[in-house]
Parts: structure tokens; C-alpha cells; sequence
């Protein structure tokens, strides 16, 4: 049988953080994210002096899960996150504009799914932009880095009960917290691309088979593996040597 595989987009394939820096530069200017960043990272001590200055309450940005961490790492104030994804949303087709977080995996992607016949679904929580559905924009950004008719989904809701309802057999995302969603609710392998430290991957995710790796590319060797193991003598025991799991 065809291994079925899902593949998170922003943060996991796609660079989010690079277009939202493009477009916060042409709104604030580069010499506000400068600064933004200088305040944000200064000497504890710095910090320390001016911790006891009451700020006024900031307004909350829109709390979605693509684009909350990705804000948080801009160090921009509570208002000017408002103020960005507001511009977000006017930007025509801003999907389609991202560029891959590794050049040219999409269509390292589509050609190993294309040689070994697996069954390729893409998932995403992006937010409406102007311009086409926000699946439309994403189809049209996979089929330019290389990968012909790919299958989107636009979800909202658990992606461990999506991953058990499609059967996949493995999944790849960049958030701990929908690993660990997948790995509880269906019977996927789960790839957390992770960017920082491998140490600081939480204990959790571990404990639950979940495989950490820093590059797409690492997990699409695994995937490879994987692949190669399933019709092979002593499957489950491969299988869990490929997830640095076995004993």
C-alpha cells in the first residue's frame, strides 16, 4: 500500500516568518524593527531599570496558530501586530507569495512521492487574505515550487482526528502542540520540525514517539526510511529504530 503522508505548510515547508518581516518592513520601516529588536533583546539589567514603568494596556493581536509564534519572534508591540495583519489581509494573494524554507523541497517533495507512489496531503490554519481562498492560494504556491495537483486542506479542528480520519501514516509539522495532537489521536508517525536546540524539544513529544528533526530535509529521509521498511522483516522493530525509539 501507498504511504500516506501529511505535510504542515508555514513554519514546516514554507517561510512565513520571511514574508511577514518583508511586510512589516514596508509598513513600519526597517529602522522600527531595528529598534524593536534592540529593546526587546537588551541586557537583563536594562530591562530591569525600566521594569517598575507602568505601560498602558496594549490590544491583543488576532491570536491565530499560523502566524502567533512567527509575530512573538518580529518583537513587535501588541498594536503593531494588530496593525501588520491587518496589512496581511489587504496584501492580494499573500499565500503565493512565501518562498519554501529550503530551496527547492517541494519539488524534492513531489518527486519522492512521485517515485515511491505516496499519497501527499497538505494541511493549514492560514487565515483568509484578499485575493482567491486560501486554498486556492495554496495549491497555486505548491504547483509553482514544483508539486502538480496537490491536495489542501484548510482546517480548524484537531489535526490528530484528521490524521486518524485520512489514515495517514505519517505526519510532519513544526508545532509541538499538533505533534502531540496527532500522536495521541491517530496511529501516524509524527516529524516535529524543530528550530532551535534539539535539547529543548519538549519532554512530552519525545515520550510520545514523537521524532524531532531541524531541517524538511532530515524529515524526508526519515520518510524514505520508512518507507523502505514497511514491507521489509521486522517492520515495527525498524520502524521504531527509525524514530529513535526502539530499545
Amino acid at each position: 500500500m501507498p504511504l500516506r503522508v501529511g505535510f504542515d505548510l508555514d513554519g514546516t515547508v514554507a517561510d512565513m516568518y520571511d514574508a511577514l518581516h518583508r511586510e512589516a518592513i514596508k509598513l513600519f520601516g526597517e529602522e522600527v524593527l531595528r529598534k524593536a529588536a534592540y529593546k526587546t533583546n537588551k541586557p537583563q539589567e536594562v530591562r530591569g531599570e525600566q521594569s517598575n514603568k507602568q505601560e498602558s494596556p496594549e490590544p491583543k493581536p488576532e491570536d491565530d496558530a499560523a502566524t502567533s509564534i512567527v509575530m512573538q519572534e518580529l518583537h513587535l508591540t501588541a498594536r503593531q501586530q494588530m496593525q501588520l495583519w491587518d496589512h496581511v489581509k489587504k496584501v492580494e494573494n499573500f499565500w503565493s507569495t512565501l518562498p519554501e524554507l529550503e530551496p527547492g523541497i517541494i519539488a524534492r517533495i513531489a518527486k519522492a512521492a512521485r517515485e515511491r507512489r505516496w499519497e501527499v496531503i497538505f494541511l493549514t490554519t492560514r487565515p483568509a487574505t484578499a485575493g482567491d481562498l486560501v486554498q486556492l492560494q495554496s495549491q497555486q504556491w505548491l504547483e509553482a515550487h514544483g508539486f502538480q495537483y496537490p491536495s489542501v486542506y484548510v482546517v480548524q479542528r484537531s489535526r490528530g482526528k484528521i490524521a486518524d480520519a485520512l489514515h495517514l501514516d505519517a505526519f510532519v509539522d513544526d508545532r509541538p502542540e499538533n505533534c502531540l495532537d496527532i500522536a495521541v489521536e491517530s496511529k501516524a508517525k509524527v516529524i516535529l520540525i524543530w528550530h532551535g536546540d534539539l535539547k529543548d524539544v519538549p519532554a512530552g513529544a519525545k515520550r510520545l514517539g514523537v521524532r524531532p528533526v531541524n531541517t524538511i530535509s532530515e524529515a524526508l529521509r526519515i520518510l524514505e526510511q520508512l518507507d523502505d521498511v514497511r514491507n521489509q522483516p521486522g517492520i515495527m522493530k525498524s520502524i521504531k529504530r527509525a524514530f529513535g525509539s526502539a530499545e
